[in-house]
C-alpha cells in the first residue's frame, strides 16, 4: 500500500525519533542541501583563486622590476637610438601581458584537466557527476589575468621610461 508524503514523513520521524537521529528531507530539500555544500566549496576555491592571482601579480611585477634593472644598458640604448618613453612603457607592459597570458593558459589548462580527472574519479562511485567546463567563467578568468598582467607591468614600465639615458648607457 502506498502512503502519502505527510504520512510517510510522520512514520519515518516516529521510527528515528531521538537525539542524534538523522534529518528527514524530501528529494528537493536533499538536492538543495547538497547544492549548498557544493556552492560553499566553490566559494572557497574562488577565494583561493583570488589569492593565487594576487601572488602571480606580485611575482610578475617583481620579475619585471628585476628585468628592468638588469637590462638598464639595453633600455638606455634603445632610448638613445630613438625609442620614445611611451614605446618603452608599451614594450615592458607587453612583456607583462605575455607572461600573464602564458600563466593563465597554463593554469586554465591544468585546472580543466584536474577538474575533469576529479569528476571522472567521483563519477565512478556515484551516478550524478558529469564534467562540464565552465567556458564563460574560464573566459572571464583569462581576460582578468591579461588585464591584471597589464596592471602589474605599469610600475616597472614607468620606472623604465624614467631612466636617465646617459646614466643607463654608461659601462
Amino acid at each position: 500500500r502506498r502512503a502519502g508524503l505527510d504520512a510517510g514523513t510522520d512514520a519515518v520521524a516516529a521510527t528515528i525519533d531521538g537525539p542524534g537521529g538523522p534529518e528527514i528531507l524530501t528529494r528537493d530539500e536533499f538536492i538543495e542541501s547538497e547544492a549548498a555544500e557544493v556552492a560553499a566549496l566553490l566559494n572557497v576555491i574562488y577565494g583561493l583563486l583570488v589569492v593565487a592571482i594576487l601572488i602571480a601579480l606580485m611575482t610578475i611585477a617583481n620579475t619585471l622590476s628585476l628585468s628592468v634593472t638588469e637590462r638598464t644598458r639595453e633600455l638606455g640604448l634603445l632610448r638613445a637610438v630613438g625609442q620614445t618613453r611611451p614605446q618603452l612603457r608599451a614594450m615592458v607592459r607587453w612583456e607583462s601581458v605575455v607572461v600573464a597570458t602564458f600563466g593563465a593558459v597554463g593554469g586554465l589548462g591544468l585546472g580543466t584537466f584536474l577538474g575533469w580527472g576529479a569528476v571522472r574519479t567521483a563519477s565512478s562511485s556515484t551516478t550524478f557527476a558529469s564534467f562540464a567546463a565552465p567556458i564563460g567563467t574560464m573566459i572571464i578568468v583569462f581576460l582578468a589575468a591579461v588585464f591584471a598582467g597589464v596592471q602589474a607591468g605599469m610600475g616597472p614600465a614607468w620606472r623604465a621610461s624614467r631612466m636617465d639615458i646617459l646614466e643607463a648607457t654608461k659601462p
